[in-house]
């Protein structure tokens, strides 16, 4: 039994990497990720009295790492040199873009523009040292035993730790337990392309009266009634709403009470309204919902404005994975329906919450996801200071020119600054760490290693320390620190494979696969 044991280890290991998660993953990143978030990121646009322009982006090139010597010459750079020069082990990216004057018929052609480096992951598709052969790998100063899966910054050996999170897109329901008030939430985590929304819908009885049903979104301030949502996203009718939520009849009652509460909030008037026809009447309530909303998100402004940034908030962040369509409102309503009733039965009993601990309600964001993550802000920042650049040369009358807009430090240093500090974009810290070199058991060890995100100090989070079962297989249950790392700072066990998500036409493609087998879709 021993023998055929560690037979099947060798031959796992024979088809698998030990860091095949984060290598992948990164590629996966430098393959499809950059340009997706390239091409989703609104394009520049400057107006002014002297011009009227547009920025165009194009393809993404990423040239493998080479250093520029004092003398200017250009040569390549090996991992080994990066580490003993303490320089950066990074690729030169090019994007195409072209300033496109919007008074002219006439289309630029894209031009190949220098923006920025990026740190490279050891043995990924990019990488000098991919594809070579143990003999080569010593000729160029390399252990031929070394993983790779690691980023060198400023010659010092970074890896990134997988961090543990709650699923996304997906209904998680929590019960709070009070002396005296039933309270429960449900919360998903939307995310698109890298951009990530978290949305709680709330039931709480109300100390003074007001609705039992809050929900609050970004760029929301605070927390706002959910039936005036559902208004906004187009259930107009009082009728709709509460049968669009639930058939039982308790649950009915509970949204009529909270319709009640919500129509003094949004100040209809009832004289008007009964000289309208149920056209007029259904526009009219989704209007007053849409400008409640942008009293709470662009206060003081004008009520044209309010109106189209309250219609702009709701469409960007609320449910981002379900579409940024304005067509997309009426499916969004019907979710947030679905997830009310999912809340409702918890409140009476109908539905046990969701165990947080228990690893389907789990995933895991390897190297790739949170690169995704630094480089959507980092990009973020350097359309930001194009924008200010191409503005200030068109005010002074200068000619424009992509290439002296763009600084090529602003992505870098972005990027390099938070592998090498570890202070991660969302506030996270401790996102990349110095690569233990201990033993060489010691590197295979960090760079399997899986971090909770709950803090280490304040609560004592026993449950989330705790061994769960579905834990078998995917966790060591002896690897952990001791103190008060413990249970929260967890490491892959020895045969574990980290399956990949599906992407936008993935999804499509399984859908697809599905409606073959004749079974049957209910919208």
């Amino acid at each position: 039994m021993k023998n055929k044991t560690w037979g099947l280890v060798d031959s796992f290991f024979d088809k698998y990497d030990i860091v095949d998660h984060h290598i992948k993953s990164y590629n996966d990143f430098v393959e499809n990720r950059i340009q997706k978030i390239i091409d989703i990121t609104e394009p520049i646009t400057i107006e002014n009295e002297k011009g009227n322009y547009t920025l165009r982006t194009g393809k993404i090139k990423i040239e493998k790492p080479f250093t520029k010597e004092a003398d200017g010459s250009k040569s390549m750079i090996y991992p080994t040199e990066a580490r003993l020069r303490n320089l950066n082990y990074s690729a030169h990216m090019y994007l195409e873009m072209a300033l496109h004057d919007n008074n002219s018929d006439e289309e630029e052609e894209l031009e190949e523009v220098y923006i920025g480096e990026l740190p490279l992951m050891l043995k990924s598709s990019i990488c000098h040292l991919h594809g070579l052969t143990d003999k080569e790998l010593i000729e160029r100063g390399e252990d031929p035993k070394d993983p790779g899966g690691y980023f060198i910054v400023n010659g010092s050996e970074r890896a990134v730790v997988t961090m543990e999170e709650i699923a996304p897109n997906k209904i998680i329901l929590e019960r709070i337990d009070e002396p005296e008030d039933r309270h429960a939430k449900a919360i998903v985590t939307s995310i698109k392309s890298g951009f990530r929304a978290r949305i709680t819908l709330e039931y709480k009885k109300p100390r003074k009266s007001g609705v039992f049903l809050r929900i609050s979104f970004p760029y929301v301030p605070g927390e706002i009634p959910l039936v005036i949502l559902l208004r906004a996203l187009g259930l107009s009718t009082d009728q709709e709403i509460i049968t669009k939520i639930s058939d039982d009849f308790n649950f009915q009652m509970y949204i009529a009470d909270d319709i009640q509460v919500s129509e003094k909030d949004l100040k209809l008037g009832s004289e008007l309204m009964a000289n309208m026809t149920n056209e007029e009447r259904e526009e009219y309530q989704r209007m007053a919902a849409i400008k409640y909303i942008g009293n709470r998100v662009a206060k003081g402004m004008t009520e044209e404005y309010r109106i189209k940034r309250a219609e702009d908030v709701i469409d960007r962040y609320l449910l981002p994975h379900m579409g940024i369509e304005s067509d997309k409102r009426y499916d969004k309503a019907i979710y947030l329906a679905e997830m009310t009733e999912m809340l409702l039965q918890v409140i009476e009993g109908q539905r046990e919450p969701h165990d947080k601990d228990h690893y389907t309600n789990k995933r895991l964001r390897v190297s790739g996801d949170l690169m995704e993550d630094l480089f959507r802000v980092a990009f973020s920042s350097l359309t930001r200071d194009m924008s200010y650049q191409l503005e200030r040369s068109l005010s002074r009358g200068k000619e424009l020119s992509i290439k002296q807009a763009v600084r090529s430090d602003v992505l870098t240093e972005n990027i390099k600054h938070a592998i090498a500090t570890g202070n991660w974009v969302g506030g996270r810290a401790g996102v990349s760490q110095l690569l233990d070199r201990v033993s060489y058991m010691a590197t295979l060890s960090h760079l399997r290693r899986v971090v909770s995100p709950l803090t280490r100090s304040r609560q004592p989070h026993f449950e989330a320390r705790d061994l769960h079962p579905t834990q078998f297989g995917k966790i060591c249950p002896n690897e952990t620190p001791e103190g008060p790392n413990c249970g929260l700072v967890k490491n892959l066990a020895l045969m574990c494979k980290i399956s990949e998500g599906f992407g936008d036409e993935e999804d499509q493609n399984l859908v697809n696969i599905i409606r073959d087998m004749d079974v049957e879709m209910i919208d």
